[in-house]
């Protein structure tokens, strides 16, 4: 963060300065008094349940300086009415004080978005120093958080943003329009929430209506809902994907005994392969939509291919973990929609293994089409694994679709006892669900090898 007295941030925000102005913020603003660092400010959301307010201490033993909240605190406080608009008016002034050096890059699309994120920041970071969304922070308060971070030396700041209703992502560009916006997919995640995928696709459209002047849309070639947002923006369009016409295409994509995938990205001008450490094929169209977002922002190709690999994947996104007695563990637990989990076990299919275990949970926010696409996905699961352990009663059309291969298991401890007594060397053990059925906890009992 740029530094910025507490004077300066009232002058900003509105607020009233409580105690010392002449405090200034310069390091990162957290909603976790216990994250907080040397310098940092420490925003309070008084909640229902949580009053944040309580918890300025404990971030100013962490390092923070300051508050930045609806009233006064134990550190120097900034007083306003509203938290939330203060903080984004804040990050909206730091940006624009940023902007002449500054190629914002937003991304969205119903799955992929935080690996793709992960795989961009790697390919831009070769070229300049750069901030992107730490894990999944893509909301109204996350997006600000990441955009309080870009400070004089920062020149690529990479935005993840998310969506629930229609509208989100506008509220979004409004605090910063993107020089290049990236599209990933519409599938059906939140699709109870949208109520239809015309509804999904208008959300995610509206990062390419958001574009800077002249900004560049990156669109996935293989969806035609995506594609079709061309007609959004008058300005450049850049695509990826396997399709014949993508300007970034994959091609000759193999997957080793890992089911880490090896492929070329060729371009009009150019051709480089790439060879990636993460697990699964769907992580190739992930990369081309890295390499395409790269080069609209000025990175060439064959950079990007030597970027790719050194990406580190945010946490619980098909990781891989070796487990005492031989067994491999695929941890892809943050999150779970249709078309991911379908990714999930086309990697577990593929990897080398003796017995292939694929540990299933609720899919949540689908709407009416719940229970058929939980049954559809039973039935893929059970064309990919042999066995499909199915957790909690809400999963259970899952078991309904696996048929004979399910198994049904109660809860997470149950699930837990169940795998460790009856899984050995040579299995491979896939963990998928929505972030709600907390099947976290399932792998990271597995992976501790304790029983719950």
């Amino acid at each position: 963060m740029i530094p910025l007295s507490l004077t300066e941030i009232a002058s900003v925000v509105g607020g009233t300065v409580e105690g010392d102005g002449t405090v200034t913020v310069t390091a990162p603003a957290v909603l976790d008094g216990r994250r907080a660092e040397p310098g940092g400010l420490f925003v309070a959301f008084a909640g229902e349940r949580v009053d944040g307010h309580d918890y300025a201490a404990q971030a100013g033993r962490a390092g923070a300086v300051a508050v930045l909240g609806s009233r006064r605190t134990p550190l120097p406080t900034v007083v306003v009415e509203d938290a939330r608009a203060a903080l984004q008016a804040l990050a909206v002034h730091v940006v624009a004080r940023l902007r002449d050096r500054l190629t914002v890059v937003g991304l969205t699309g119903s799955q992929g978005k935080t690996s793709t994120k992960d795989l961009l920041a790697a390919v831009l970071s070769r070229a300049a120093p750069t901030i992107a969304t730490i894990g999944s922070l893509n909301n109204e308060l996350g997006v600000p958080l990441t955009m309080l971070r870009a400070d004089a030396a920062t020149r690529y700041l990479v935005l993840e943003m998310g969506a629930r209703h229609v509208g989100d992502i506008a509220e979004l560009t409004g605090l910063v329009a993107p020089d290049v916006a990236v599209v990933l997919g519409v599938g059906q995640a939140h699709l109870g929430e949208f109520g239809s995928r015309a509804a999904i696709a208008r959300a995610k459209g509206e990062l390419v209506r958001g574009l800077a002047p002249g900004g560049t849309a990156v669109l996935n070639a293989d969806d035609p809902r995506v594609v079709a947002m061309r007609s959004l923006t008058e300005g450049p369009v850049v695509t990826f994907g396997h399709a014949v016409h993508a300007d970034v295409r994959v091609l000759g994509l193999t997957l080793d005994g890992l089911a880490r995938p090896s492929f070329t990205l060729r371009t009009s001008d150019a051709s480089v392969p790439v060879a990636l450490p993460h697990v699964g094929a769907h992580q190739a169209l992930n990369a081309s939509a890295a390499a395409a977002a790269g080069l609209a922002a000025g990175v060439p190709l064959d950079v990007a291919a030597a970027a790719l690999p050194t990406a580190a994947l945010s946490r619980w996104r098909m990781e891989p973990h070796d487990l005492a007695g031989g067994v491999t563990l695929l941890d892809d637990s943050y999150n779970a929609n249709p078309e991911s989990t379908r990714a999930a076990l086309d990697a577990l299919a593929a990897i080398d293994g003796r017995r292939r275990v694929a540990v299933l949970g609720e899919m949540l926010e689908l709407g009416a089409a719940s229970v058929a696409e939980h049954r559809a996905v039973g039935e893929y699961a059970a064309s990919r694994a042999d066995v499909v352990a199915v957790v909690g009663e809400a999963a259970q059309p899952i078991a309904d679709g696996a048929g004979e291969r399910a198994v049904t298991l109660a809860d997470n401890a149950t699930a837990v006892a169940w795998l460790r007594g009856r899984l050995g060397a040579g299995d491979v053990v896939l963990v998928k669900a929505s972030r709600g059925a907390r099947l976290d906890e399932v792998a990271a009992a597995l992976a501790r090898g304790t029983g719950g």
